[in-house]
């Protein structure tokens, strides 16, 4: 029996606070800022020459049937929410409350659990020493939280600005990175890499297959924020495109450039980056410290944008789902009457990211090991989202027709269940290997040596990761079962439990054929 999809009467009275702030160059910026992650450069680079060609992979049989499933279905279907409203739609709030607690939750445990612990280690090394484990450790991480915090709780006209420039230094900086790179190579020579460096293995697949698709997420997540865009129907469909086409490069030239200069063995996830830029400012002589010290603030920076944009973009989704009684009772699901934002699960964000923050101070490890795993947890708790997202996107496809699409993929309805097969096939391996690690390897007959590949026992990793995924599902439990009373308070011009049917946002009806 279909569940109750009507949105509830808390949903529409917080929708009159959205304000329409995001214009198309602004929708581009927000994505780039959230899903080129450039943190996780050096630790994909660890694999080697394969990270390069899996890159490649990855990018014409995910990436492009992903980033067409979800430009159809973010130009169709544009109500504040994005996955949460899609996944509702498709099969009713139990499953859109998993997918879009996954996918919030994901955000501060990765800001707090890895993206604060690479910004201070980047500034320690090259800005200013700070002692890991000390009072100015804990204030550094702590500050970086709640800057990202505070950018989604202003108005959205007004914090848009910070992921917008931080995008736009993101690009700048792995561009002169790469520049600077290729200056370096013609004057000093690059690692001597040949077609065989290059070459696929099986053992590399099962290790970087979650860290790419994590890594090519997420550009459908401005629809989050769809109720602000000006135009999302013709703005997130082009969006998307343009966007896609920025990460690949974004990934695809770094990785190479990280490949040419640094020794594999050289490699880690948190320095492996910086690494490769402190060999390559060899170039600027007696000013390479400066340089250093100059692209680590940038760098810093840039971790901060990319942090608020995510807290802007998933606390909104959260804030929907709490609005129509997914999330404890609506408490989390307002928008402040004035500033257009939900500053209670902002603020919860906030409190998240601080307590895993504290949480990964007391694993013990270093600091990259450390690093792997709360990337491990990120990865796990994303892509686990998308197995249910993927499914919604497709169905909506068949279960509503006659919604007009400013985009439409040029295929069959069974052409676009087999793009979204190709994708959930693609999730659904990266999401096991992320949780239990060394699994596949195993059955393949291939050496894995676990606390040598995590710096920590196996018991250690999956303690931490399935305990957290624990907490998560029980969060999500709980909160769904505290929101019955915002879900039976639906309007009766609305009450149609088995009618989800959104109404056409455009002027055409029409498909585009």
């Amino acid at each position: 029996m279909d569940q109750p999809t009507a949105s509830t009467r808390l949903a529409q009275e917080q929708s009159k606070h959205l304000q329409k702030s995001l214009g198309r160059m602004d929708i581009l910026l927000l994505v780039v800022a959230a899903v080129i992650s450039v943190e996780v450069l050096g630790q994909v680079s660890g694999f080697g020459g394969e990270t390069f060609t899996w890159t490649l992979i990855l990018a014409i049989t995910f990436l492009i049937p992903y980033g067409l499933i979800f430009a159809e279905t973010g130009g169709a279907f544009t109500e504040e929410g994005g996955v949460y409203v899609w996944t509702k739609m498709a099969f009713g709030r139990v499953v859109a409350a998993i997918a879009s607690l996954l996918t919030w939750v994901t955000q501060p445990v990765w800001v707090g659990g890895a993206m604060a612990f690479v910004a201070v280690e980047t500034w320690s090394e090259y800005v200013g020493h700070v002692e890991a484990g000390s009072a100015g450790d804990y204030i550094f991480k702590i500050v970086f939280i709640w800057i990202t915090v505070t950018s989604a709780i202003i108005s959205l006209k007004h914090g848009k600005w910070l992921p917008s420039l931080g995008a736009i230094l993101k690009v700048l900086f792995l561009t002169f990175f790469i520049v600077v790179t290729l200056v370096y190579g013609i004057q000093h020579g690059f690692n001597g890499l040949d077609l065989g460096f290059f070459s696929p293995t099986l053992a590399g697949f099962l290790g970087v297959t979650p860290l790419l698709l994590f890594s090519f997420l997420g550009f459908e997540s401005g629809n989050s924020a769809a109720g602000e865009m000006k135009n999302p129907a013709k703005d997130v469909p082009i969006s998307i495109a343009r966007s896609s086409i920025i990460a690949a490069a974004s990934y695809l030239l770094p990785i190479l450039a990280i490949l040419l200069v640094v020794p594999l063995d050289q490699i880690t996830g948190i320095g492996g980056l910086f690494g490769a830029v402190a060999t390559v400012y060899a170039v600027f002589g007696p000013a390479a410290e400066a340089m250093l010290a100059i692209s680590a603030v940038i760098f810093c920076f840039v971790l901060v944008s990319q942090g608020a944009a995510w807290m802007i973009i998933s606390d909104r989704m959260q804030a929907m789902a709490a609005a129509d009684g997914s999330f404890f009772g609506g408490y989390f699901g307002r928008f402040h009457p004035t500033l257009g934002t939900p500053i209670r699960v902002n603020t919860l964000s906030g409190v998240v990211a601080t307590l895993f923050m504290l949480a990964a101070m007391q694993v013990s490890g270093t600091s990259s090991a450390l690093f792997g795993i709360v990337l491990s947890i990120a990865i796990s708790t994303f892509l686990l989202s998308y197995l249910l997202a993927i499914p919604a996107a497709v169905r909506l496809r068949s279960k509503y027709p006659h919604v007009a699409r400013p985009f439409k993929v040029p295929v069959s309805d069974a052409g676009f269940r087999v793009l979204g097969a190709i994708c959930f096939v693609w999730i659904l391996l990266g999401s096991w290997v992320a949780i239990f690690p060394g699994t596949l390897d195993v059955l393949f007959g291939l050496d894995y040596d676990f606390e040598t590949t995590w710096g920590v026992s196996q018991f250690t990793f999956e303690a931490f990761a399935l305990g957290t995924l624990g907490c998560i599902l029980a969060l999500g439990f709980v909160g769904y079962a505290r929101g019955r009373k915002v879900r039976s308070a639906v309007p009766d011009d609305n009450d149609e439990p088995n009618d989800p049917t959104p109404v056409p946002t455009h002027a055409d009806t029409r498909s585009t054929p």
